[in-house]
């Protein structure tokens, strides 16, 4: 693709696949508030929770409904998977080179990292952290000033078209993985892998070399 000099993971379908815990947790919370899983589907994947409440059911306090959702899925890993190649990608990368920025709370998103024996990057931003999630550049923006890299320097890897929206917006290249949507739901992303285990980063010259290797299932 291109050499950087950082990278920015989305934590759910990116390193860790939540996919089936997040679309559970939804639907639950949606059943419970009469919500037509319709209005679901396009929205509960890759926003902040506060938010995807407001587009969903604006009537509701959508501050208190998050923290349900939030506690009902901080605890719910048999629905949640590391994803392969996460650990070995995260190992081969500069720890001051790459960062976490996820819309899941910190609490959520640090026991996902450390459940799987992922390390918690120096670099987390999440949803405690900014006033606007994505698909806004914020969360984005916010990940490269602690990185103390500009944002055209920065890659972003993502499973979800708000994501891929945050990392353009914010002047960042984006990777699709295909974890939680299909590539052609991904189509904006600059480029579009199957699973993370393609994507290979070498360090040459003190910029990070990426390299997508497609590799059988």
């Amino acid at each position: 693709m291109h050499t950087f000099l950082a990278i920015l993971f989305d934590l759910d379908g990116v390193l860790v696949d939540s996919t089936q815990s997040v679309s559970y947790q939804w639907l639950t919370w949606a059943a419970e508030n009469h919500v037509p899983a319709e209005v679901m589907h396009p929205i509960m994947h890759g926003r902040r929770t506060a938010e995807v409440i407001q587009l969903a059911a604006p009537h509701l306090d959508a501050e208190a409904e998050a923290r349900k959702i939030e506690e009902r899925g901080a605890n719910d890993n048999d629905r949640v998977f590391v994803v392969p190649g996460a650990s070995e990608l995260l190992q081969s990368l500069p720890e001051n080179r790459w960062g976490v920025v996820t819309s899941a709370t910190r609490y959520v998103a640090t026991i996902r990292l450390r459940h799987f024996h992922l390390p918690v990057p120096r670099v987390l931003v999440t949803a405690d952290d900014v006033a606007r999630g994505k698909p806004d550049p914020a969360p984005y923006l916010m990940g490269a000033q602690l990185l103390h890299t500009e944002p055209k320097e920065c890659l972003v890897i993502e499973d979800a078209p708000a994501g891929i929206r945050s990392a353009h917006a914010a002047g960042m290249r984006a990777i699709g993985v295909t974890t939680t949507f299909a590539a052609t739901e991904l189509g904006e992303a600059d480029a579009v892998v199957g699973a993370l285990r393609e994507v290979r980063v070498v360090l040459r010259d003190g910029r990070l070399s990426v390299e997508l290797d497609p590799r059988p299932a």
